[in-house]
């Protein structure tokens, strides 16, 4: 069997057949290769194939290797290619400005062919842990979307109410770090709904107390789905499941916690999702108007939300609504 197509493809651009041959033995037997001897004909290819690392000659002919670096980072096709520069520039200033146009390493000519192994070893390493985590978060919100076209046909409102809790928490001063990785589980917080039956999910009008009862359990239930993980993304996702209906006075479920007993994202997810659930159509309700969502909610700062958020909240109304208006579905 040939696993050969598996192999990572690596770009060489070198206008000197003598480097590309070099290149050649030193990288040949572990990886897929392709080679341009011109910035002009680098490009042409990487609109044909998308190799994983780019290694790139700076003085070129025409256009130069930083001219190559900077048109390839600046589409979004390609920018997100690793480029590592080879060539006998060795000045400090030439390294600098490599980096500044957003390549991720500096190689000098004459070339170690060790030292070569090891960086090209290193990158695409790093990009495979990059993929990894991508397919990681990719997965965690196609589960919550899964959960999200159960109950209401649409994948809009988990869209929405995430970019709604990153605004929040940059608001609220959160590192860009946090605030995205916020983004990134909160579609995550109504997982638990998998395990509630359609009848009681789907039902066009008011819940007896029983079918309320069950329907709280989806809490739980997507608790249990996300305990004992490891990564970061799946435990603050499992923190938003098991509270995104807990409220400020108390009054909320599944475990009755009271204001800063509930964690400062579950309480971000909770004006995020009720903002979105309420202007929303739903099984069993039409979408209220966006004044009569903000009149309702900061009638309940102090009761089932953190009156500060709410009222940050308000103060970026503008950017959520901006928000709900590119995302529209239900």
């Amino acid at each position: 069997m040939d696993f050969s197509s598996d192999r990572p493809r690596i770009l060489i651009v070198d206008d000197e057949p003598a480097n590309l041959k070099v290149m050649r033995e030193v990288l040949g037997n572990q990886y897929r290769m392709s080679f341009a001897k011109s910035g002009d004909a680098a490009l042409a290819l990487l609109e044909k194939d998308l190799p994983q690392l780019i290694l790139l000659d700076i003085m070129m002919p025409d256009m130069n290797g930083f001219e190559v670096c900077q048109l390839v980072k600046s589409n979004p096709k390609t920018s997100h290619i690793p480029v590592v520069f080879v060539t006998a520039l060795g000045d400090e200033s030439d390294e600098f400005k490599g980096f500044e146009l957003g390549a991720v390493d500096y190689i000098t000519k004459p070339i170690s062919p060790a030292i070569v192994r090891a960086r090209v070893k290193t990158h695409l390493s790093l990009v495979q842990a990059e993929q990894l985590k991508q397919a990681h978060v990719d997965l965690v919100q196609r589960l919550g979307r899964a959960a999200e076209y159960k109950d209401t046909d649409t994948g809009e409102h988990i869209v929405r109410m995430s970019q709604y809790c990153k605004v929040l928490a940059l608001a609220l001063g959160m590192p860009e770090h946090q605030a995205e990785l916020l983004r990134q589980a909160a579609p995550m917080h109504d997982v638990g709904k998998i395990g509630i039956p359609d009848a009681i999910l789907l039902k066009p009008g008011r819940l007896t107390s029983e079918e309320f009862d069950h329907m709280k359990k989806h809490a739980v239930i997507g608790a249990q789905i996300l305990a004992n993980s490891s990564s970061p993304l799946l435990q603050l996702a499992h923190k938003l499941a098991i509270e995104h209906h807990e409220k400020w006075d108390g009054t909320g479920y599944p475990n009755g916690l009271k204001a800063e007993e509930i964690s400062i994202e579950g309480r971000i997810v909770a004006i995020a999702d009720v903002f979105d659930a309420l202007t929303s159509k739903r099984p069993y309700k039409e979408a209220w108007s966006v004044e009569e969502t903000v009149s309702h909610m900061q009638k309940q700062a102090g009761i089932h939300f953190d009156s500060a958020l709410m009222e940050l909240f308000i103060s970026k109304l503008d950017d959520i609504l901006a928000i709900k208006n590119e995302n529209q579905g239900s």
